[in-house]
């Protein structure tokens, strides 16, 4: 029996050969930065560490991308991952222009676009829909929600709330695009209620991925002086494990699972995941949820009128 959905094993049955992320950097920034009140949590750089400069076009991007990820991971075709900041968050025109580059790529099945609830609108969804009938492509939109806890949402900065994320879902539900929804299952103040509650949400808004972050403190951060100044505390990794384990119970067990645990450079970092690598943190996690006989899903079972069953 699997423990979870794994994205690498959606992927292939999406797309039955080799599918690899190139993660596409664009000249952009988000609602809160130009505002001049960031995310409590962001980084300066947001988190496109691992892409090429925004200096790049796209079609530069991917070209430079492809032959690395070929000869490393085996990769047949690509998503163009337009990761860093709010990927909406630009003119109409100017978007369609960056997502209709990648679409171009012929190696390129999907492209997956990162951004926040409050920055989904449709006008922008239809003109992701023509460049997805015209050129053959998969869209995927990446949601940051975090928690559903707005009050958390509120002090971290978010910008938005629950409600927003609702919405967001609601009008992509509308076309033939997956849904992948970013949770941070240990922000200070959120607890296993919370935890439990996102899962649930989650799950009854139909999302097709879920990528799971332990909460990191980037340097030079509004949060970062506030770690350091003993303002907030991070739970212990063996609470994250538990609320780790906790949330999958409670999720759809058709939601496949992209990711487990954040992954930031560690000289970008005041403190990420308890100083241990993120792939030990994994093999704990299976064999935690293995003497357990714990799965995925193993508590699915509050929709579709589940009271009923008291009668």
């Amino acid at each position: 029996m699997n423990l979870y959905y794994k994205y690498s094993d959606y992927l292939k049955n999406k797309y039955t050969d080799k599918t690899y992320k190139i993660p596409i950097n664009l000249p952009i920034t988000c609602p809160n930065r130009i505002e001049g009140t960031p995310c409590t949590f962001c980084a300066e750089n947001g988190t496109g560490f691992e892409a090429y400069p925004n200096t790049f076009t796209v079609e530069e991007q991917l070209v430079a991308s492809k032959p690395h990820i070929m000869k490393k991971f085996g990769a047949k075709k690509f998503i163009a991952y337009f990761q860093n900041y709010t990927n909406t968050f630009m003119p109409l025109t100017i978007f369609q222009d960056y997502i209709t580059a990648a679409a171009k790529d012929t190696g390129v099945v999907q492209i997956s676009i990162s951004t926040r609830p409050d920055c989904v609108r449709e006008d922008y969804l239809e003109v992701l829909a023509k460049i997805s009938e015209t050129y053959h492509c998969d869209i995927n939109i990446e949601l940051g929600l975090q928690t559903v806890n707005y009050h958390t949402l509120a002090k971290f900065n978010r910008g938005h709330g629950l409600a927003e994320y609702i919405d967001a879902v609601l009008l992509i539900r509308k076309y033939k695009f997956s849904i992948c929804t970013h949770v941070i299952l240990n922000l200070p103040d959120d607890e296993m209620v919370d935890v439990i509650e996102t899962a649930k949400v989650i799950s009854a808004l139909k999302t097709d991925v879920v990528k799971m972050h332990s909460l990191y403190i980037a340097k030079n951060t509004i949060l970062c002086n506030a770690y350091e100044n003993g303002e907030i505390q991070i739970c212990e990794k063996e609470e994250y494990l538990e609320r780790l384990i906790t949330f999958l119970e409670y999720l759809d067990p058709t939601i496949a699972i992209e990711r487990l645990f954040s992954r930031i450079p560690e000289k970008d970092a005041a403190f990420s995941n308890w100083g241990i690598a993120w792939w030990k943190l994994l093999d704990e996690t299976v064999a935690m949820m293995e003497e357990r006989a714990t799965y995925q899903g193993r508590c699915f079972h509050y929709l579709n009128g589940s009271a009923l069953e008291k009668l």
